[in-house]
């Protein structure tokens, strides 16, 4: 198994009688993107802070890289890098200026930070005022002060909420290409879209308790192993056809619009070779296969746009 470079074991924290996060335990595995997910208000950057060294949690221990983030805070501060959700820079710093600041901080070259404005895609605005940038370059110079001292874990939070989808994706790139570069990201999002992208690994959080925790395929497999096929035959035997499908749940036809709902990872391939056998011919087919989004409909009893 692999090294964990976080640990997190029976963390709670209160803010008087609210309870933000709950008895929280998980494991951060060394080179891994791992994701907190869960709706806003869930307790994802309360849990996020309190690894980070930001909020002391009520009870609980946490271990980053080995270290006690509030015993240890200025030898961790060396090794990670941190982008915060609500993060901002003065408008009028100019994103070289910004770089070099960040990189005397930590005593690196300045060319270091213009290295990484090359690689981050913002060497021709470097001589841009911050307040110029739009928010998908804004993102990716913070990215940037999060890599200046080459961390060994890098913390993301809520990275690309209100960014277009270009610039999601764009950055996604980004956090891939961290990963890539060997280190350990330790991100939260409430996109599940993200999650399922990015993450190696996640954990469902829901009122600051953890629900579940494991790859995004193993949680839809575990939770939510229905399968649904959408197709089109004017075929008179074809619904005969259908009824004999192994791990077949349902069938349900509208004229020649058929919706047939199974489980099991081979159920598709079923009702594929199911046609080819009865050579059906169909003017239309689609797999409707389960995600994230199903899962946290499925373990909380709603949407997490609820």
């Amino acid at each position: 198994m692999a090294h964990a470079v976080i640990h997190v074991d029976r963390v709670r924290k209160t803010y008087g009688q609210t309870v933000a996060v709950d008895e929280v335990s998980f494991d951060v595995h060394d080179g891994e993107i791992f994701g907190l997910i869960g709706p806003n208000g869930a307790g994802k950057t309360t849990t996020m802070e309190c690894v980070e060294g930001l909020r002391r949690p009520d009870q609980g221990r946490i271990a980053v890289l080995g270290l006690d983030p509030f015993r240890d805070v200025y030898q961790l501060q060396e090794r990670i890098g941190v982008q915060l959700q609500q993060a901002h820079l003065q408008k009028r710093i100019k994103v070289w200026e910004a770089v070099h600041l960040w990189a005397t901080l930590y005593r690196k070259p300045v060319g270091d930070g213009d290295r990484l404005l090359e690689q981050l895609g913002l060497a021709e605005k470097r001589n841009a005022w911050f307040m110029t940038l739009s928010g998908g370059q804004q993102q990716r110079l913070f990215i940037a002060l999060a890599l200046i001292n080459d961390p060994e874990v890098v913390f993301l939070d809520e990275l690309t909420t209100g960014l277009d989808p270009q610039s999601r994706r764009a950055i996604w790139e980004l956090v891939r290409g961290i990963r890539a570069r060997g280190k350990t990201v330790f991100m939260t999002t409430h996109l599940m879209e993200e999650a399922e992208r990015l993450c190696d690994r996640v954990a469902i959080i829901e009122h600051g308790r953890i629900i579940d925790v494991d790859s995004p395929q193993r949680l839809v497999d575990r939770h939510c192993p229905g399968r649904t096929v959408l197709l089109e035959t004017p075929a008179p035997g074809a619904e005969q056809c259908f009824h004999g499908l192994p791990n077949l749940d349902e069938v349900a036809r509208d004229g020649t619009h058929f919706t047939i709902n199974g489980h099991g990872d081979g159920f598709v391939t079923d009702v594929i070779q199911c046609l080819a056998e009865h050579q059906i011919r169909v003017t239309d087919f689609r797999t409707v296969l389960p995600t994230l989004e199903d899962v946290f409909l499925k373990l909380t009893g709603h949407s997490i746009r609820d």
